[in-house]
């Protein structure tokens, strides 16, 4: 099953602060709903714990997210794929594009995918869309009040 999710954050910060945090495992982490680590790896990639619930299944997905068409400080698009053993599995993206609006103020505009399978598939498109679109509006709320210092990442 696929779905895309579209959207867009007004931060309260420079563009080139939004960038520093776009690419901080610790504000990743603190943003990401049920993250529960997120590392750097030497390669450039990070890998990452997620424990998830969706309708009656909970899963922990362990995966890998990598960065690519990196365009400082304007633009990437972020990956990832994460396993979850019995409840399948779930992997996605997202463009990601910054821009300017007065010194203090960035506009992001994301386009996110996802595709997941297994007993999670099997839960219904509704319930599984209404739930992706809550964890990304979750993610960049989350990532606009720590970017905006409204919030502080939990340590």
């Amino acid at each position: 099953m696929s779905l895309v999710i579209e959207g867009e954050e007004r931060i309260a910060a420079p563009i080139a602060k939004v960038w520093e945090n776009l690419n901080d495992p610790d504000i990743l982490r603190a943003s990401i709903p049920g993250c529960e680590a997120l590392e750097k790896t030497p390669d450039g990639r990070m890998k990452a714990t997620v424990v998830l619930k969706i309708g009656p299944i909970k899963a922990s997905f362990a995966g890998e997210v990598t960065l690519s068409n990196i365009n400082p400080p304007t633009s990437y698009t972020i990956a990832g794929e994460g396993k979850g053993g019995i409840a399948g599995f779930a992997k996605g993206g997202a463009d990601i594009q910054l821009a300017e609006e007065g010194p203090d103020t960035t506009i992001l505009t994301y386009k996110a995918s996802a595709d997941v399978g297994g007993k999670i598939a099997q839960l219904g498109s509704r319930l599984i869309v209404s739930t992706s679109k809550k964890l990304a509006g979750q993610f960049f709320s989350t990532f606009n009040e720590l970017s905006s210092g409204k919030a502080l990442p939990a340590q």
